[in-house]
């Protein structure tokens, strides 16, 4: 599988870490229930997903890459920095 690195190009998945579903982090003051989810609840689709990569052996960007589980195609490719989230996106 290859990756696209916003900063650094395409590259081998080998470059890259997985670091889970990217997921909208709950407001500081959510109650202890949307923290609860937001830590211990995690779904396993199959097909479309937004996930956390690390480019660990390259620049070390955190990107979120919208990917297909089932066919390993990439759809896109964003430092996470620039992707805006709300709670339950």
């Amino acid at each position: 599988m290859r990756i696209t690195c916003p900063l650094c190009g395409e590259r081998d998945r080998r470059e890259f870490y997985y670091k889970g579903a990217a997921l909208a982090r709950p407001a500081v003051d959510a109650g202890p229930q949307a923290w609860d989810d937001y830590v211990h609840l995690r779904e396993n689709p199959a097909g479309r997903t937004q996930d956390f990569w690390q480019h660990e052996a390259g620049c070390g960007a955190w990107i979120v890459v919208t990917r297909n589980t089932v066919t390993h195609e990439i759809y896109t490719t964003e430092l996470a920095s620039d992707v805006t989230r709300s709670a339950g996106a």
